[in-house]
């Protein structure tokens, strides 16, 4: 069971927002998730407001090797320069 995590689209056509999710890699776009990591938000004003993660539960992943994709991976350093800079 290869475990990757990614965005899942929730939003509606005009309104994108997504689900940061635990997924086997063989489940489609809209399969049922292992564990909902964290919620983005593309059309929000602050950057604070866009991403947010339970770190908790994202470091858990990282380290029993689910693998993030490109997308997420840079949300993932962005809000970690986030977090050490305020």
């Amino acid at each position: 069971m290869a475990v990757v995590l990614r965005l899942q689209r929730i939003g509606k056509r005009t309104q994108p927002h997504y689900r940061v999710v635990a997924i086997e890699k063989a489940r489609g776009p809209h399969g049922a998730p292992l564990e909902i990591v964290g919620h983005y938000n593309p059309k929000a004003e602050k950057d604070k407001e866009k991403v947010s993660f339970n770190m908790a539960k994202l470091d858990r992943w990282i380290k029993t090797g689910a693998k993030a994709s490109a997308t997420l991976g840079t949300l993932i350093t962005r809000a970690r320069k986030a977090e050490k800079a305020g």
